[in-house]
């Protein structure tokens, strides 16, 4: 078994903290009125200081003792066992569940394996990697110094970060907090420039690829696009107006405030975390695997913590012990694009609903690890899940938790319907088949079959597509609808797909260029990397001294797609003269138009 929170091990890394935490309550006791009192009563100068920091250190001891959770009627407890049976197992990973409510944790469990090769079982005390939930800490950070006037929602992080280059527009600490910054995100751009996701990944590297940047994927404040690298430079702003280490700001002012003690921003690979669980991913062949796991990223991830730590946090969100009602307030204050239309992101967590109730939510995802922290504010509920293995869905088993404990006080769950099919006629049929362009190197083929259509996007399987009405067709295989459009003249322009227009392409495919023209050395300034395109067996392959060699597969025209990594859109351009000077990778919408010129 691992040890407790209460083994003297186990807490040895935060005794210096707790000794400066023990300092305020200490000074509170320790103040001349309360000195005199003692004195007329007797007491002697040094037996009244030592009584007082004796009640200093109860109080701090009250506050960071394990959390107790408060014992639920056996037949709710089984339920939500039972919800956990899959993993309740000696030979695999699998998870850790606290929930929270009218200001107790109520329930804390672990199911499955924290550390498979010592055999060792998660418990309510294991800490894991939370991965992208660390967002809303950085989110409470920078509310704290806004309170404090040392930070503006309208700086522009050059004004914290001169490091980062002027690319034409201000970005603000709003939008970074938003992710409607345009900042592209790093786990695409380091892999891009040849990181492997099990190398060592700092702060420090992510900071510099955040300075070299020269352009963004979008006007700042134009559109909603996730970036962690935001976070990031969130996290550095704490350490510019600060003057402190962001680990130790968020001790000191987060976490040891809430007696969350076995919470820590991890800015060293290296250090030793007690009883911390191991990131797993299953096989091709069915067994298990351990992920390597050497990230430092502090704001968008990096937090190590357990349940019952995160159910004090949660507790917070109704108790706003830290923080206070004004922070608390503007970390759920939604993000506002140029447009003036509204996103449900606000400083590290995400508005939502479950079941007709409201909800203040986010997920994590890293290194073998899922994590989902859900809270429903009118009922002063939270749920916190901790997984380390991505067979686990976190969000549904918030859900599925929030069912069994809030039961009739929420609305009823939906019914499934099935929609009605509608017949199309064979011109509209005939009209809709052709080829749409849902990104960059990313095709969708819609074509006839019979009397109706299928769809097959890059790289994908064929799917059928199911008319719900003369616009609307469901495509089972993706969970999502596409709607055709017409303009004016009735003609079919393209497809809205998730909310992105997709144009439709041309009927006739432009003729593939000489395989000659695209050979040659590409390099890249902002990422200090180089590609090299050569020819093979007719086609066209890419190498990169780290990633290896990948295969060029042409979408559409002079839109590639690579076979390595972060190579979703490969796309060759030209100049003036027609001949191909470069060409532009897009590896997904959080990183896009990263340029590479053509240099012999």
């Amino acid at each position: 078994m691992p040890p407790s929170a209460n083994d003297t091990g186990s807490l040895a890394p935060h005794a210096s903290l707790a000794r400066s935490a023990i300092a305020p309550y200490a000074r509170r006791v320790v103040n001349p009125p309360r000195l005199k009192l003692l004195s007329r009563l007797g007491v002697p100068s040094h037996m009244s200081r030592l009584l007082a920091r004796l009640v200093a250190v109860a109080i701090l001891l009250s506050v960071a003792a394990p959390l107790p959770a408060q014992p639920l009627p056996g037949a709710i407890a089984a339920r939500i066992d039972s919800l956990f049976t899959a993993f309740n197992r000696t030979d695999a990973p699998g998870l850790a569940v606290a929930v929270v409510r009218d200001g107790r944790m109520i329930f804390a469990k672990g199911y499955g394996m924290a550390d498979l090769e010592h055999r060792v079982p998660i418990t309510p005390s294991t800490v894991f990697d939370v991965a992208s939930v660390s967002k809303q800490f950085a989110g409470m950070a920078i509310a704290m110094l806004i309170g404090e006037g040392k930070v503006r929602l309208d700086d522009d992080i050059r004004r914290h970060v001169p490091e980062m280059a002027d690319i034409g527009a201000p970005i603000t600490i709003d939008q970074l907090l938003h992710h409607t910054s345009g900042v592209r995100d790093w786990p695409g751009t380091l892999g891009l420039a040849g990181w492997q996701y099990d190398d060592v990944i700092s702060f420090e590297q992510i900071l510099t690829m955040a300075y070299h940047q020269r352009s963004l994927n979008f006007v700042p404040g134009s559109e909603y696009t996730y970036s962690n690298t935001g976070y990031n430079l969130l996290a550095e702003t704490v350490q510019r107006v600060t003057g402190q280490p962001f680990r130790g700001w968020t001790d000191a002012n987060l976490f040891q405030p809430l007696g969350m003690t076995r919470t820590v921003f991890r800015d060293d690979h290296t250090a030793v975390i007690p009883d911390r669980a191991l990131g797993y991913t299953r096989a091709p062949d069915g067994r298990w695997r351990a992920v390597t796991n050497n990230l430092t990223a502090l704001g968008s991830s990096s937090m190590m913590s357990t349940v019952e730590d995160m159910a004090r946090w949660v507790i917070n969100f109704d108790s706003m012990r830290v923080g206070g009602a004004q922070a608390m307030a503007l970390t759920r204050t939604r993000g506002v694009l140029n447009d003036g239309s509204t996103i449900p992101y606000a400083f590290g967590v995400s508005h939502g609903e479950y079941r007709g109730a409201s909800t203040v939510n986010h997920s994590g995802s890293w290194a073998g690890f899922v994590t989902y922290v859900l809270h429903v504010p009118q009922h002063r509920f939270g749920v916190v899940v901790l997984a380390n293995a991505p067979q686990v869905n976190p969000t549904r088993a918030a859900q599925q938790v929030t069912d069994v404990l809030l039961g009739s006080a929420l609305a009823p769950l939906a019914a499934a319907t099935e929609p009605p099919v509608v017949q199309l006629p064979a011109a509209t049929l005939d009209a809709y088949a052709g080829t749409y362009k849902l990104g960059p190197g990313w095709y969708a083929q819609v074509r006839r079959d019979g009397n109706g259509l299928t769809v097959q996007a890059s790289g994908e399987g064929v799917g059928p597509m199911v008319a719900r009405s003369e616009r609307e067709l469901w495509v089972p295989n993706y969970g999502a609808s596409m709607t055709f459009q017409r303009d004016g003249t009735g003609r079919v322009t393209g497809l809205l797909y998730r909310e992105r227009v997709s144009p439709r392409m041309p009927d006739r495919e432009p003729a593939p260029a000489p395989t000659q023209d695209y050979i040659g050395e590409y390099f890249s300034s902002e990422l200090q990397a180089t590609y090299l395109v050569e020819a093979r067996s007719g086609g066209l392959i890419v190498r990169h001294r780290r990633r290896g060699v990948g295969v060029l597969i042409r979408r559409w025209g002079e839109d590639f797609t690579g076979t390595l990594p972060s190579m979703r859109s490969v796309a060759f351009v030209r100049d003036a003269r027609g001949k191909v000077n470069g060409f532009v990778v897009n590896i997904d919408e959080r990183s896009r138009d990263i340029r590479f010129a053509k240099v012999r």
